[in-house]
């Protein structure tokens, strides 16, 4: 891999993130030696039709069958159109599509296949990412931290940070920029804090037949129901120690809490119980943060950052702040882990997913010939 290259080569990765939420496609161009980020490049989106959607959405839960090749055939299709409309990249980083998660069970399945991708684009692909960690008795998840311990490095920062990624799930990493490699002791903690985007979303294309709350516009409207607010963060995950991690289904109940109440005030609700997820996941943290750097579709509700403000005692800003972009964080993040799989680098450790040593995970796939 990199013939003629030394482990400092700058490589030029595309990366690409389809998520818990299910909207569609991310990919950027990272600059990187799988250490220290050289710069970033440019971004692209390809989003879902209805169809789409409803075919994933279907596959969900599947761990193999008919609904997830039907999954993995979209996946496919829709990774090789976006990421051929990028020139030069050396290679590919290819999360796939989450389906199921269950690291104490079954394991974990991401839905598409690296090996024919590589064969779309003509250019090697990672892939697989998770598994391999998973096998060493991780989370498999979340991966991104790595990532977010050189971000930390590249805008500056000399204090710890947290940066939340709010998609389909909430996950944080709590990053030390005092540290000289993410693998270091008491570099890193990361951890899924709970739901978030995903069934809210789930909620208003059932009542409403929206994607999303655009704006916070809905929950907005609504008041927060305490009982059930309260009845939600009694579930035996929020007091489990980290790392942790969870699956998009895993909180089935808060479809069931907020049955009975307005479109209104379950928006409200719900947006609430992502953000008191989040301040109980905040004091698992090892040292305050100096702020909190949001990323995901979530750092555009202004009522969920809001919410966050008000319960969290650090600034909540998003990643933008720092010169960032919080729609193509996880993108980036797999064009960066793409190149420490090749060179061989960990992309996981115990303070990430809990695996028993440092582990990276990943595939590699060439184009044939």
């Amino acid at each position: 891999m990199f013939k003629g290259q030394n482990k400092h080569t700058v490589v030029r990765a595309l990366g690409a993130m389809s998520g818990t939420s299910l909207d569609g496609v991310d990919a950027a161009v990272v600059e990187t030696d799988g250490q220290v980020i050289q710069s970033f490049g440019a971004t692209a989106y390809r989003g879902y039709c209805e169809e789409e959607q409803a075919v994933l959405t279907q596959a969900l839960g599947h761990w193999s069958g008919a609904e997830a090749d039907a999954a993995a055939a979209v996946i496919e299709a829709a990774h090789a159109e976006v990421l051929s409309g990028f020139q030069d990249a050396e290679l590919v980083g290819f999360h796939g599509q989450t389906l199921a998660h269950e690291p104490r069970g079954r394991g974990t399945c991401q839905v598409g296949d690296g090996q024919a991708l590589a064969e779309a684009l003509g250019v090697p692909v990672v892939w697989d990412f998770r598994s391999a960690d998973v096998e060493l008795g991780g989370e498999g998840a979340p991966l991104a931290p790595f990532f977010h311990f050189a971000c930390a490095k590249w805008c500056g920062a000399t204090e710890p940070v947290v940066f939340l990624n709010l998609g389909g799930v909430g996950n944080i990493t709590w990053v030390d920029p005092r540290k000289s490699v993410p693998e270091d002791e008491g570099a890193l903690l990361a951890f899924d804090t709970g739901p978030a985007n995903a069934p809210l979303n789930d909620m208003l294309r059932a009542r409403r037949g929206l994607a999303f709350d655009e704006g916070g516009k809905v929950a907005a409207e609504g008041t927060v129901a305490t009982g059930a607010l309260e009845l939600f963060l009694q579930e035996a995950y929020f007091s489990r120690m980290p790392p942790k991690s969870l699956d998009r289904n895993d909180f089935p109940e808060m479809m069931e809490l907020v049955r009975e109440l307005s479109d209104e005030d379950a928006a409200a609700t719900m947006t609430a119980m992502c953000a008191a997820a989040v301040a109980q996941g905040m004091g698992h943290c090892p040292e305050a943060p100096s702020r909190v750097l949001v990323t995901g579709g979530g750092r555009l509700n202004p009522v969920l950052m809001e919410m966050l403000r008000v319960s969290l005692d650090c600034p909540v800003v998003p990643v933008e702040e720092v010169g960032l972009d919080g729609d193509m964080l996880e993108a980036q993040a797999f064009a960066y882990l793409a190149v420490r799989v090749a060179r061989g680098l960990p992309t996981s450790c115990p303070s990430t997913t809990g695996v028993m040593a440092l582990v990276g995970g990943g595939t590699v796939s060439e184009p044939e010939g």
